[in-house]
């Protein structure tokens, strides 16, 4: 099994759309092995965007992701990581499918709602940015028999 990481950022928070991105996610057939809300600090916030240091948005993707809480998720299944950029959508809303998590609830570029990891080596640094392994569950869920052939 595949783990990425999916962060509902603070627009996302504040609008109340936590509970219907989770059930996007768990009712696609992916499983949360780990889930918490913090604000996130400035310095795990750098960490996290590092790759666009010095680019001229930067300083505001910093103050807009440490703005309020945002909640941070590790997610579980097969190809979970191509599951999950399918079932968020592209990264600018006006471009992203209906039927998509930006698609159906975002507008704006800057306002987009979640965050989910680009590939394998993303997934597993932006894991180990916002959880220590003993954060992480493993479980498996009663209906993956029904999921996964």
């Amino acid at each position: 099994m595949q783990r990425t990481y999916i962060m509902v950022k603070p627009d996302g928070v504040q609008r109340g759309l936590i509970g219907k991105i989770i059930t996007r996610i768990e009712e696609r057939g992916l499983k949360l092995v780990a889930l918490k809300m913090y604000i996130i600090p400035e310095d795990v916030a750098r960490a996290h965007y590092g790759e666009h240091e010095g680019k001229p948005f930067f300083k505001s993707l910093l103050d807009f992701i440490t703005s309020g809480p945002s909640v941070s998720m590790v997610v579980e299944g097969k190809e979970a990581i191509k599951i999950m950029r399918s079932t968020v959508g592209s990264t600018n809303p006006q471009d992203a499918s209906p039927g998509t998590l930006r698609g159906d609830f975002s507008l704006d570029m800057g306002r987009n709602i979640i965050h989910a990891s680009d590939s394998i080596e993303s997934a597993n640094r932006e894991i180990g940015i916002h959880f220590s392994e003993s954060e992480i569950v493993s479980f498996t869920r009663i209906d993956e028999q029904w999921i996964y052939e």
